[in-house]
């Protein structure tokens, strides 16, 4: 009995377990982290290239408040903006798994507090 119990707990650990959040308790949590963010900072992030090949907007398009599709796979994008799509950063453990592979495409390496923050703060603006 103790050795089920303990197989099932030692393969609970290896499950990822959904944190629900709101883009507001995200930001606030970015902003503790970081500081201030700044939607205008964010905006300019979302548009630019940084050293990379693609930008956010490869794949997510300004405004991100619509269906887009993978610049190489097609696979269609659900919008990217809270208000036009209530299920984006909703779930913490998908916010920081996409963020960590969507800032390595962008930039070569993991975005910081703060141009997270910058970013979901100009994204919650957008209609």
């Amino acid at each position: 009995m103790h050795k089920k119990l303990l197989v099932g707990l030692i393969l609970l650990s290896f499950i990822e377990v959904a944190v629900s959040v709101t883009p507001q308790e995200l930001l606030k949590g970015y902003e503790a982290q970081s500081g201030r963010a700044s939607p205008v900072r964010g905006e300019q992030f979302f548009n630019a290239k940084h050293g990379q090949e693609w930008s956010c907007t490869s794949c997510h398009e300004n405004p991100p408040n619509h269906d887009t599709k993978h610049i190489i796979t097609g696979k269609v994008i659900k919008p990217l903006s809270p208000n036009a799509n209530p299920e984006r950063f909703s779930d913490q453990a998908k916010v920081e798994k996409w963020f960590k592979r969507n800032c390595n495409d962008v930039l070569g390496h993991e975005c910081t507090a703060q141009e997270k923050a910058d970013v979901l703060s100009w994204l919650m603006s957008v209609k």
